[in-house]
């Protein structure tokens, strides 16, 4: 792959970033309310704007979809194969947050809930990969 011959700027893939929260033995989850995965359960979570840091587009995209304001715990990974995301190269920063109360869903999530973490087996993209990592500490 090569710069743009016209601009000389290079291809970028997008970032975007899920928040996962744990409370006790619990995950908040959203619904996702549109394509790609519609009606499947996802981290809250969503895209970077330009010129902002990923751990305050966690925050909000936390708040937008769920009502709720967090903190950022810590990193937990970086996804970043170029095929995860049907939209195209979508690189995505999960970060653990520290949240809780009750979820409101909004902006893109259909519904937000508190799950039970053992009770999970299926969710959007390769957001399950996210969710066996946590069970393993």
């Amino acid at each position: 792959m090569s710069s743009c011959d016209e601009c000389g700027q290079w291809p970028q893939p997008s970032i975007a970033v899920d928040a996962v929260a744990i409370h006790g033995s619990r995950v908040l989850l959203i619904t996702r309310g549109k394509e790609p995965w519609k009606g499947m359960l996802a981290f809250p979570g969503g895209f970077v704007d330009s010129g902002e840091d990923p751990e305050d587009a966690v925050i909000r995209e936390l708040e937008e979809e769920c009502g709720i304001t967090g903190q950022v715990v810590r990193l937990l990974c970086v996804k970043g194969d170029p095929n995860r995301d049907p939209r195209g190269h979508v690189i995505s920063i999960a970060y653990l947050i520290s949240a809780n109360g009750q979820p409101v869903a909004g902006d893109d999530a259909a519904s937000a809930a508190w799950y039970p973490i053992s009770e999970i087996e299926e969710m959007a993209g390769d957001h399950m990969s996210i969710l066996d990592n946590i069970k393993q500490f």
